[in-house]
């Protein structure tokens, strides 16, 4: 399975995704500096693997002090340190709450450690990168639940009476390009291999457990302008996994629909953020998809671990929208084609809109509770009650008993 993330002992790499599927290029990230800007320039992307990869960026800049035997002698000293690269961090992307939640959880654990009696900052900067390690196998050990969690849903209120299949439409990349975890496992960490990678994913793993089982008819997906994750990347890892799909543009979706040929019995998506109430902050063109689904009696499903619910955040007008650069709209970036054939040595940038327009470029939008069927999480999926509202808070507290 392709690997996005690489990391052993502090050396850390992830999948320039930019690149993808043309050109498998990975990118070293050695701080917190280096994690910042990967994120950022969205050359890795996706709710939780951005949290993974802001972590394993600041225990990649640990592990080195500590090899140089440069860290700070004082606990408190490298609480401070750390503290400064995971704010840092956080401004990198603002609106994927998992990268806030993660810093948050990682710094209270810090500040704990730096009480402890006799603590140092070795031993501080160890218990940060013991923890970053840990979210990892469990981010994929979610995944599957979640893969398997949306597939049964969907099999019982989607598919129609007598048939054993359904076809799927799903928006932007949910995979394992962008959720990449890697299994902490500790006779690999002391054995000197590497960690052993996995991936699954959110939403396209709701179809890669259709798919396993046997109930998947066919997949879409769409190009998700601008930035095409869709096009580049979910139809990348579809073909890898040799999943029958079909890629259709973003303005197809009401068509695809419509045409009982096609039969889409359900919408799957991802999110980087799911508010209190069920409303959901996902990649621009979801909130289409949800009203399309809507009119034509689709069912509509959000995959999101935990991490990813924010009970802070009551409803979709407290989100904070993260607005993007012109570029991406008035350009596009791919290899050149000439007779048939590709030559991915060579990515060129080709400008597609008229010098001098305006541009909007939000990079998510807020799809409202009422457009959701289905909120599909690790520990099942939520439904609405009588009343059309979405209970948020009683999965935490099912989830703690459960633990």
């Amino acid at each position: 399975m392709l690997q996005a993330i690489k990391y052993h002992r502090g050396q850390l790499e992830t999948l320039d995704q930019l690149q993808l599927p043309f050109v498998e290029k990975y990118i070293p990230i050695r701080t917190a500096e280096d994690g910042w800007h990967v994120i950022r320039d969205m050359k890795v992307r996706g709710a939780p693997a951005i949290a993974i990869v802001a972590m394993l960026a600041i225990a990649s800049e640990l592990n080195s002090l500590i090899m140089a035997g440069n860290t700070p002698e004082s606990a408190e000293e490298m609480r401070d340190f750390i503290q400064k690269k995971l704010d840092y961090l956080v401004t990198s992307r603002p609106t994927a709450v998992n990268l806030a939640d993660a810093a948050r959880k990682l710094a209270a654990l810090v500040a704990t450690q730096a009480k402890q009696e006799g603590a140092s900052g070795q031993n501080v900067a160890s218990s940060f990168i013991q923890a970053a390690e840990d979210m990892l196998g469990k981010d994929l050990e979610d995944n599957q639940r979640i893969g398997q969690n949306g597939a049964e849903w969907i099999m019982a209120h989607s598919a129609k009476p007598g048939t054993s299949t359904v076809a799927v439409l799903t928006h932007c990349n949910t995979g394992y390009a962008s959720h990449l975890p890697l299994r902490t496992v500790a006779s690999q960490l002391t054995s000197g291999s590497s960690l052993a990678t996995s991936g699954y994913g959110t939403a396209l793993g709701v179809i890669r457990s259709l798919a396993s089982k046997g109930h998947l008819r066919h997949a879409y997906c769409t190009e998700t302008r601008p930035y095409n994750q869709g096009s580049r990347l979910t139809a990348f890892e579809l073909v890898h996994d040799q999943i029958p799909a079909t890629l259709v543009t973003d303005s197809m979706a009401a068509a695809l629909l419509a045409d009982a040929a096609a039969g889409v019995n359900a919408i799957v998506v991802g999110a980087d953020r799911v508010a209190a109430n069920g409303d959901t902050a996902n990649k621009i063109g979801t909130y289409g998809l949800a009203v399309l689904a809507k009119h034509h009696g689709v069912k509509f499903l959000v995959a999101a671990p935990l991490t990813t619910i924010d009970l802070a955040t009551k409803s979709g007008s407290d989100i904070v929208i993260e607005q993007r650069p012109a570029s991406e709209v008035t350009s596009i970036k791919g290899p050149q084609e000439s007779s048939g054939t590709v030559d991915i040595t060579v990515l060129n940038t080709i400008r597609i809109a008229a010098p001098g327009i305006g541009v909007w470029n939000p990079a998510f939008d807020i799809t409202p509770s009422c457009l959701i069927d289905g909120i599909i999480t690790e520990f099942g999926v939520v439904e609405k009650d009588a009343n059309g509202q979405f209970h948020m808070n009683d999965l935490f507290i099912n989830s703690a008993h459960r633990a």
